[in-house]
């Protein structure tokens, strides 16, 4: 097991330690992260850093089931490629009943 990292990260002007495995994708996710809430209180300047936070996490929530989606749908897809494939293949094999 790999040893946890002390990280300090900026998200919405507040800054924050965590103890992370990977540095570099903490940091990823935290500028994700801190480019969606400085998105969402462009959109909605007068509403208040909690409002702000929901309706950021609900389009990260949303961003996120989205791909999720996508992936489900594009395997579904690429195993009934392969499975029609492998079909052809013991169809043609020398071992397969004619």
């Amino acid at each position: 097991m790999s040893e946890k990292k002390k990280l300090k990260i900026k998200i919405f002007d507040k800054e924050y330690s965590l103890l992370v495995d990977n540095e570099e994708l903490a940091i990823e996710l935290a500028q994700y992260v801190d480019k969606v809430m400085d998105e969402t209180r462009t959109e909605l300047p007068n509403q208040p850093v909690q409002t702000v936070a929901v309706i950021a996490a609900l389009n990260i929530a949303y961003d996120y089931f989205s791909e999720r989606d996508r992936n489900k749908s594009f395997t579904a897809k690429a195993s009934e490629k392969i499975n029609g494939l492998k079909m052809l293949l013991d169809s043609r094999s020398p071992n397969s009943p004619s």
